[in-house]
């Protein structure tokens, strides 16, 4: 392990420095969200099951590389504010408000239903980091957030049409 000193991130902003805080801290659970909704969503596809298997292993791998492609924009805001952001997966593991699925066995009707409730979580999380935002008159990241949470809305969406029974 290098013992490095610790420098201070000092990336120049106009915006006050105590409301940058609040909006990294936002940010840094809408980060550990998604990693915790891509890895469930990518398990989900991997163990996914049954007469639909095809449609729903192709639906859930397209929303796993929707939501991984997310990750860096999250991690790059926290950044451009002068502030830092996760570091690892215990890290995640802290701020995540998603809770994980370890079970050996889901229903595939029963993984869309989870997905869709978390893909929800985050659309209320992606509501508070806004108001974070706006209250800090961070307009980039409350613009980038309007973004974030139509597509965790259309997700959520099209994991309720792909339960609905035929």
């Amino acid at each position: 392990m290098i013992n490095a000193s610790p420098a201070p991130v000092a990336t120049p902003t106009d915006l006050d420095e105590s409301a940058t805080m609040t909006v990294a801290d936002a940010l840094k659970i809408i980060l550990a969200n998604s990693y915790a909704v891509y890895l469930k969503t990518k398990n989900f596809h991997w163990h996914v099951s049954g007469p639909y298997f095809r449609d729903y292993h192709l639906l859930l791998d397209e929303q796993a590389a929707e939501i991984l492609a997310v990750t860096d924009a999250i991690a790059e805001r926290a950044r451009k504010t002068g502030n830092r952001t996760l570091t690892s997966i215990g890290d995640i593991a802290r701020h995540q408000t998603i809770k994980d699925n370890d079970a050996e066995f889901v229903t595939p009707q029963d993984m869309l239903a989870e997905l869709r409730a978390d893909n929800l979580h985050m659309v209320e999380a992606f509501r508070r980091a806004k108001e974070v935002a706006d209250d800090a008159k961070d307009n980039a990241t409350s613009g980038l957030i309007d973004t974030w949470t139509d597509e965790a809305e259309r997700r959520a969406w099209f994991l309720f049409e792909a339960s609905r029974p035929s």
